[in-house]
């Protein structure tokens, strides 16, 4: 494993600053769903399961809106989405702590159609600024940095909420959403690549010339890996809390995700990266035997292990992919369905572990969440092997198509060589006959050969044919 990857890409212009500012704009929009909960219960004294409500209508806001937003980004730039999306996020939570709980549903599902988008306006940057050999371990430095977000903005949410109080933390999370947005809009981080068209010139590219099969794939693996992933994270905890070691699950939360940034900068160093599926469906088959640990909460880190380093690795394959199959003018709007299908996986992924866990044992929740990705795999599986026969007999047929060209050009460079040759022979070089024509007529074939002399690359010698002819 070698640290270039990683050091070329920091090296690139605009992708420090870009890491920083999205990975700090993260952890207030990461800390907002655990303190609406904890707002839902402590101040409106009312269940987890209206809190539940009130989070559920967030996201699907969220979903709803990340393609939308993602479109008015491709059409009227960022700094336009992020102060609109800033000040209903900042309205929200300033006035939310007073609602009562009917109109905290309806503001929930409102803030989260315009949310701030942190996460998709990072991954859309970083494509724009990478070139296509620096995207996989650009990714994989998101995916590392979502990571940390995801870690460090519930704990500080918690924090807040149990030594302050829930309403000075929904104050905080508004506090901090406002320097986010103001990061984001004074950093302005690209959205077009210098070679592509620039937003002024208006591109429109029809949706189904993007939207297809191959990429509704890769946003279908994308939303069962955050399914597997929150169904993961619930099962954790009720494994723990029935076997009497609840006071474990910090640390195997913690291993979990140790995993996953390990496998997630591993990934990042290899030369080419590998199709999602085949990141995605050994993590959801991996899954299926965690809960055979029982009670024993150091068995269950070490079988979280072979899963877990392949949770940042199928996140940042997803989002590469997404980045390759999109072009430039619908980016920010793919990144948006990107979005979408991540959030909702990880909506789904915990009540579906909750209602298997309720209805046999804390264990089946792993092989739930893990046998749902599986079948996720199955169906994505036949277009993914249709598209590789596809590409392996394009090049099949573009191999034998060249055979004919370089034996057509085998007798042509041949010729020329005994050219000259010959010219180099008689003192008839670039320096002409005469003294010294020996050695001027020499250097005048080399400069031939070097370009310099005339256009060699018209004329090719045996060594550049293709290897298939040779």
């Amino acid at each position: 494993m070698t640290l270039t990857p990683y050091r070329e890409t920091l090296a690139l212009r605009g992708i420090p600053s870009l890491l920083i500012v999205a990975t700090l704009a993260r952890i207030p929009i990461t800390a907002g769903t655990v303190t609406l909960t904890l707002h839902v219960t402590q101040d409106l004294h009312l269940g987890y399961g209206a809190a539940g409500l009130v989070g559920a209508a967030f996201t699907i806001g969220s979903s709803l809106g990340a393609p939308v937003i993602g479109r008015i980004t491709d059409r009227r730039g960022l700094r336009p989405v992020l102060v609109l999306t800033t000040a209903a996020e900042v309205t929200f939570w300033s006035a939310a702590q007073a609602m009562p709980y009917w109109a905290l549903l309806v503001a929930a599902l409102v803030a989260g159609l315009l949310t701030l988008p942190a996460f998709a306006v990072a991954r859309q940057s970083i494509a724009a600024l990478t070139p296509e050999t620096h995207r996989l371990p650009a990714f994989a430095l998101d995916s590392i940095t979502t990571e940390l977000s995801f870690m460090a903005g519930p704990a500080l949410g918690v924090l807040i909420c149990t030594t302050a109080g829930a309403r000075p933390a929904m104050f905080a999370v508004g506090a901090g959403i406002l320097l986010s947005g103001v990061g984001l809009y004074l950093l302005n981080p690209p959205i077009r690549g210098r070679d592509e068209a620039p937003i002024s010139a208006g591109e429109r590219v029809p949706r189904s010339t993007w939207l297809r099969p191959r990429l509704i794939a890769v946003l279908a693996i994308s939303s069962a890996a955050t399914l597997v992933l929150s169904g993961t994270d619930v099962a954790v905890v009720a494994v723990l809390q029935h076997s009497g070691e609840v006071e474990w699950t910090g640390a195997v939360l913690a291993m979990w995700a140790g995993y996953s940034l390990l496998g997630g900068f591993a990934y990042g160093t290899v030369k080419q990266g590998f199709p999602p599926l085949m990141l995605f469906a050994p993590m959801a088959l991996l899954t299926v035997p965690v809960g055979l640990a029982g009670g024993h909460w150091w068995l269950l880190g070490l079988l979280l292990l072979p899963a877990g380093a392949l949770c940042a690795p199928t996140i940042t394959a997803t989002a590469d992919a997404v980045s390759r199959l999109t072009p430039a003018a619908a980016r920010g709007e793919a990144m948006g369905w990107h979005n979408s299908s991540l959030t909702v996986g990880v909506a789904l992924g915990a009540p579906l572990a909750g209602v298997v866990m309720d209805a046999t044992a804390p264990a089946w929740g792993f092989a739930a969440v893990g046998g749902v990705g599986l079948a996720v795999a199955v169906l994505v599986l036949p277009p993914e092997l249709r598209r590789r026969r596809e590409e392996r007999t394009a090049a099949h047929r573009l191999a034998e198509a060249t055979v004919p060209v370089a034996a057509e050009l085998r007798p042509a460079a041949a010729d020329m060589e005994v050219a000259g040759s010959r010219r180099s022979a008689s003192g008839d070089g670039v320096g002409g006959a005469g003294h010294g024509g020996a050695a001027a007529g020499g250097a005048g074939a080399g400069a031939w050969q070097n370009g310099y002399g005339g256009p060699a690359a018209d004329f090719p010698s045996p060594d550049d044919a293709p290897s298939a002819a040779r």
